[in-house]
């Protein structure tokens, strides 16, 4: 009878052993520029399955980019970590990173070819349904998703975590494709409440199936943990708050259940 459990046991250990998530980094190019993505997916799990897209902040594609990736794929879907900057580059101060994002910002036929080739690229891996597709997005990339969003591309739904929520292309009725989901921090600087307020008159204009949330005392990239190590260091008023990050990935995690179903 021991030997029965130790063999068992020992089957268990070698099928978690084999069965993880997998992250890779890779390329794929738009407009003649490399684009470095990553991908990441459960080798568990078989067949083909929905997937989303993640736009990082603007930072760069970074490791927290990475981390929600594959926080994605622990749940079962496909995820891609999108490039927008191309060749993977980083900003370590935040001159740069609003040079960066300011560039793909102002050049929106750029910014739609960066991400449709990250959907391409995404739709055609043999484990994606590729009619079933999400995207999200953090600061820079939140704003990124809505404006995808508001520019009709084939998405089921978008969310956005502490992202800029103005546009001069703003959404026109009928236009929009995707459910759009809004978590926001109340007291973000970045964001203020007359911005929510302008963007919530926006979608109801458009006849667009949205949510806000917005968190009481939440500021600027209250899902990333190195907010305050970054606002610290530069003088910026970003802050990490647990909870809001926590109730926001629920509430990520019943929408996309709900818009990928």
């Amino acid at each position: 009878m021991k030997r029965l459990f130790l063999s068992l046991a020992l089957l268990c250990m070698s099928a978690s052993a084999l069965a993880a998530v997998q992250g890779k980094e890779i390329s794929y190019t738009a407009g003649g520029t490399t684009m470095k993505g990553w991908l990441a997916y459960d080798d568990a799990v078989k067949g083909k399955r929905p997937a989303v897209l993640v736009v990082h902040e603007w930072w760069g594609h970074n490791d927290y980019a990475r981390k929600r990736a594959e926080m994605l794929a622990e749940l079962g879907y496909v995820a891609l970590a999108v490039d927008m900057y191309g060749d993977g580059k980083q900003a370590n101060h935040p001159d740069d990173a609003g040079k960066f994002a300011g560039e793909v910002a102002k050049n929106k036929p750029m910014a739609k070819a960066r991400f449709e080739a990250a959907m391409k690229l995404l739709r055609k891996q043999r484990n994606v349904d590729g009619g079933r597709l999400a995207a999200i997005g953090y600061c820079f990339g939140g704003s990124v998703v809505l404006q995808m969003a508001r520019e009709g591309e084939a998405l089921r739904g978008v969310a956005s975590f502490h992202g800029g929520l103005t546009t001069d292309a703003p959404a026109q009725s009928g236009k929009v494709k995707a459910q759009v989901r809004v978590f926001t921090g109340a007291d973000d600087k970045m964001i203020p409440a007359a911005q929510v307020e302008g963007f919530k008159q926006e979608m109801e204009r458009a006849g667009v199936n949205y949510k806000v949330v917005s968190y009481p005392g939440a500021m600027h990239s209250f899902t990333n943990p190195d907010a305050d190590e970054y606002g610290k260091k530069f003088g910026m008023p970003l802050a990490y708050n647990a909870e809001a990050d926590r109730d926001s990935w629920a509430q990520l995690q019943t929408f996309l259940a709900d818009v990928l179903k």
